[in-house]
């Protein structure tokens, strides 16, 4: 039932095929290397033999704090600048060069933080992770828009999701990796040198992956004049003959769409640019869809992911093992409710719904952690159990992460890569990537420094009052983007359409057009022949 698809038009099952599925999680393993990163590097700062390795242990309160936002925020720097330059990378190259490199410049950027140690100081982790989130961010923007660009639409939002689903993968190895290595590695470089080096795996996997599994994107090779190729990676995506009346269809689409654009856009590398910034209809809807990100990381979930063992400090759990656990739990949790969002919610229950139940739940959990903290104080009472009021506020905290891992976890990512036609998409994923990784640095940058200033809860009371402001904003600006076609994104956001209904508006136009022209309805056109030929009589010649 939860699998149950909602085709935009009659669709062969050979569509639906492995192949598809393949290629999107060799794709997605981009994000397992991003989510292993927010995992692992918290609580590697937080081992007691990496703070002896880099004489941390020695510092204020203060100074340990402006030191851990450094080493974490670097990377976020990094990745906003590999966000931006993933469009050039993305529109000359290709999507599957782009993710090439990005692989490699990201395993280059994890074997230089390997040289870290105590004579050489933090110097190459800086480096380090610098230059492997100017990989990140490039496959950060590349990934979900090469996804959505291959995906049929009425699985597109699955497949996007296996974007989440390697961020969530990544992460709960991160999560755990830590817990395993303080029970059974002593205190040594060893032990805190392992979850770095550990990077280079899903990075090796990822880079090897690519050439064997990855075909280009068919949209991408015909807007580069390369139509047989496009063809040929179409057909064997969809598992169908060239010649197949739905492929034809697709590619007339596909064809019809390309037109368009040129004739909005015009050709050149700064023309999607200039229509993205100079049309104010794009520039509204670009500026709606990337401030999800703003809600996202208003979440609390980047503060969690980086410093977790000081978020769960101020819950009141203490001992490095315990928290390193409880962590993991988290990471546990998180993973399940992405698996369950990616099959059973976001291709069934839409975008923008999940959204708002995960914005209303995960304010009252919030909420709850912060009332906990201001009344009992845990930090200037701490206690070796967890009282029973301290068991509710961490019963609240995983009830928050449930709600956001059903929903804001990947849905901004979903949305983002598939409110745009073709034409712009390469820069409105660039500028989405980009705001992602912007506010992710913010949010990275502060943390330490807001547990530090605001007492008594007021970090939770503001990840609350975020949540609590994204209602509004979904309900008055956001459609719902589920089974519309990519090529048919502008009507959602027409003037004068109304917001909440939109989606149905729009289906129901579609349906009706398909009715009233008797479908299929595109023309074939034998580009090297200079013919054309309906659906009708393709199907007759193939009877």
């Amino acid at each position: 039932m939860g699998l149950k698809k909602v085709e935009d038009r009659p669709t062969p099952k050979e569509v639906y095929n492995a192949r598809i599925y393949v290629m999107a999680c060799v794709a997605a393993t981009a994000a397992i290397m991003i989510g292993y990163d927010s995992a692992f590097i918290g609580t590697t700062i937080a081992l007691s033999s990496f703070k002896k390795e880099f004489n941390l242990a020695t510092k204020t309160a203060t100074q340990f704090a402006n030191i851990s936002a450094n080493i974490v925020s670097t990377y976020q720097g990094g990745c906003f600048f590999g966000a931006l330059l993933g469009y050039p990378t993305g529109q000359l190259l290709g999507r599957k060069m782009g993710l090439l490199l990005s692989a490699l410049v990201f395993c280059l950027g994890s074997g230089i933080m390997l040289a870290a140690d105590s004579a050489r100081g933090l110097g190459p982790i800086y480096g380090g992770r610098i230059l492997a989130g100017l990989g990140i961010g490039a496959a950060s923007n590349l990934t979900p828009l090469y996804i959505s660009e291959i995906a049929p639409p009425a699985i597109r939002g699955q497949l996007v999701g296996m974007y989440e689903i390697g961020w969530q993968i990544g992460g709960i190895v991160g999560f755990w990796i830590n817990y395993g290595i303080n029970l059974h590695i002593a205190p040594s470089h060893k032990q805190w040198i392992i979850p770095f080096a550990v990077q280079l795996v899903p990075g090796g996997l990822f880079a090897i992956g690519i050439p064997i599994f990855i075909r280009e994107s068919p949209r991408w090779l015909i807007t580069r004049g390369r139509r047989e190729e496009a063809i040929a990676n179409l057909s064997y995506m969809r598992k169908l003959d060239a010649n197949h009346p739905y492929l034809i269809e697709e590619v007339n689409m596909i064809d019809i769409q390309i037109q368009h654009d040129i004739t909005a856009v015009g050709n050149g590398f700064w023309a999607p640019f200039k229509q993205v910034f100079t049309q104010w209809r794009l520039a509204k809807r670009l500026l709606i869809v990337t401030s999800l990100f703003i809600f996202q990381n208003g979440t609390g979930i980047n503060a969690i992911n980086y410093y977790s063992p000081t978020i769960f400090k101020s819950i009141g759990i203490t001992g490095t093992s315990t928290s390193l656990f409880t962590t993991g739990i988290f990471g546990v949790i998180k993973t399940v409710g992405a698996l369950i969002w990616a099959f059973l919610i976001i291709d069934r229950f839409g975008r923008r719904g999940v959204l708002l139940v995960g914005s209303i739940g995960g304010a009252v959990g919030m909420a709850a952690i912060g009332a906990y903290i201001k009344i009992e104080q845990p930090a200037k009472h701490p206690s070796a159990t967890l009282p029973p009021s301290g068991a509710a506020a961490l019963f609240f905290f995983y009830l928050w992460t449930i709600f956001y891992a059903v929903s804001w976890n990947g849905t901004p990512w979903v949305v983002c890569s598939e409110t745009f036609p073709g034409a712009v998409r390469t820069v409105t994923q660039m500028c989405a990537a980009a705001s992602n990784w912007l506010w992710n640095f913010v949010i990275s940058r502060a943390t330490p420094t807001m547990f530090l200033k605001m007492q008594n809860g007021g970090v939770y009371f503001f990840f609350m009052t975020m949540m609590v402001l994204s209602v509004p904003f979904i309900v008055f600006l956001l459609p719902e983007t589920k089974n519309i076609p990519l090529e048919e994104m502008d009507r959602l956001f027409a003037p004068g359409i109304n917001r909440w209904n939109a989606n149905k508006i729009v289906m129901a136009e579609l349906q009706r057009e398909r009715e009233n022209a008797g479908a299929p309805t595109y023309i074939h056109q034998d580009k090297e022949n200079g013919t054309q030929q309906r659906f009708e009589d393709t199907e007759k010649a193939s009877v």
